[in-house]
């Protein structure tokens, strides 16, 4: 299980991403067609000529940063403004950086915040945050980040994924216990009015988890951004205005 490898252009260190106003290509140019090779598979050759002709993949390089997940959470923020000066914020399968890059552009603006990120890989250093290579779902790992948060969040993230089996239900189960064990990390350190972002499959959160958050936020919405690429099931449930988890 890998939870929080972002695809995109990774190996990018970037200067952490200081545009939130969005100017991507149409992807409208020429075509490029990646054939088979010898040391090549069918699946490889799909996958490298969908980076080639994404507009995400080549803006982010433009811009810096190091996946094209960055896009993702930027719309988000454009639409419900949460990432704000000063803000503390917790980015769960932070690998390669991407969203961590995004953050520390909004909240270190005033000098103050805080952010606090984690994943199975191995991340290369981004100014101010603080990372720590372990798996979330290690019993230590929530007490490792409530160490180094050192107080209450005002959002917690999770772009985490396990790694996809090819069965629907399967994955969906398994993207959804990752979604869960986050919100319970995520209701012991969020402050009231804090937020909540995390990528669940299509059909959103479900059961258990949605009515949990429809008690314990004022806002709970589904969204997809327009960088989730239209042929992925992945969606984002964002809950808004903490007021507390209930019993």
């Amino acid at each position: 299980m890998s939870n929080g490898r972002r695809p995109g252009a990774g190996g990018q260190r970037g200067r952490g991403g200081s545009k939130s106003t969005l100017a991507v290509p149409t992807g409208r140019g020429v075509t490029v067609r990646v054939k088979t090779a010898a040391k090549r598979s069918v699946s490889s050759a799909r996958w490298l000529e969908r980076q080639l002709n994404d507009p995400y993949v080549a803006e982010a390089q433009k811009q810096g940063y190091r996946s094209r997940a960055a896009f993702k959470l930027l719309q988000l923020d454009e639409k419900f403004h949460f990432l704000k000066a000063g803000a503390r914020v917790v980015d769960l399968g932070c690998a390669p950086g991407g969203w961590t890059q995004v953050a520390a552009a909004k909240v270190f603006k005033s000098g103050g915040g805080k952010i606090v990120g984690i994943d199975l890989l191995p991340v290369d250093p981004i100014p101010g945050a603080q990372l720590i290579e372990m798996d979330f779902m290690a019993p230590e790992a929530p007490d490792a980040l409530k160490s180094l948060l050192d107080g209450p969040a005002d959002v917690v993230l999770s772009d985490m994924a396990a790694s996809a089996t090819g069965h629907a239900r399967t994955d969906h189960l398994k993207i959804m216990a990752l979604a869960e064990t986050a919100y319970d990390f995520a209701a012991e350190v969020l402050a009231p009015g804090g937020t909540f972002i995390a990528k669940v499959l299509q059909g959103g959160a479900t059961g258990e988890l949605l009515a949990q958050l429809k008690r314990d936020f004022a806002e709970v919405k589904h969204v997809k951004p327009p960088a989730s690429r239209s042929d992925s099931a992945e969606i984002y449930v964002v809950a808004l205005k903490f007021r507390g988890k209930s019993a």
